[in-house]
């Protein structure tokens, strides 16, 4: 595994009145029922799609993030799904698997209806492995909100869905949630006995 670890850019930030910090995109509130920041979404998605297009054609490429990363990485999964960004740009690459980790999804009011207009954004979510996991004490991104996201896109046609609770955990990771990670794409990008 070749793993690409790019950081945001520095960009103000309305939850934190405004305050530059790195972050893929403006954020009201840290949830689906926030506003949408739709330029700064479509622009990090192509960022990141552009480092991934860049991989040899045989490699099976993901998209992973925490927190913020992670509705950046949940976003580019339904980009990936519906054939192109919300401004209508073709998305380039092809995702064989996705991963939140105490995350949200971003644009999620409107992603059934998205989905179902098209048999080949409904064949492509159906088939994307995505992996949500969420600790039940986190205090920035409720776990209610990962809850919501996993529910989202089940109800949007991500079939290939796997949520995974962390009993009393925070806005953190811990080493048996990267266990679980590392287990998941072993087995989902085949990876076993490599």
């Amino acid at each position: 595994i070749k793993w690409i670890c790019p950081t945001a850019p520095t960009r103000p930030v309305a939850i934190l009145g405004g305050f530059p910090c790195t972050a893929w995109f403006d954020a009201g509130e840290l949830s689906e029922d926030g506003p949408d920041d739709w330029e700064g979404l479509d622009a990090s998605a192509a960022h990141i799609a552009n480092f991934l297009s860049t991989e040899p054609s045989d490699v099976k490429v993901g998209i992973g993030g925490f927190s913020m990363g992670a509705a950046m990485a949940l976003y580019s999964a339904t980009a990936c799904a519906l054939g192109r960004y919300g401004n209508g740009n073709p998305y380039p690459i092809s995702l064989r698997a996705v991963v939140g980790l105490s995350g949200w999804l971003p644009g999620s009011r409107d992603l059934r209806n998205k989905i179902e207009v098209s048999s080949e954004a409904a064949r492509r979510a159906v088939s994307l492995p995505i992996l949500l996991s969420h600790g039940t004490c986190d205090d920035v991104v409720p776990y209610k909100n990962g809850e919501k996201c996993a529910q989202s896109l089940s109800i949007a046609g991500f079939r290939n869905l796997t949520f995974k609770t962390y009993e009393g955990i925070g806005h953190y990771t811990v080493p048996k949630e990267m266990d679980d990670v590392c287990n998941w794409l072993t087995a989902r990008l085949g990876l076993e006995g490599s």
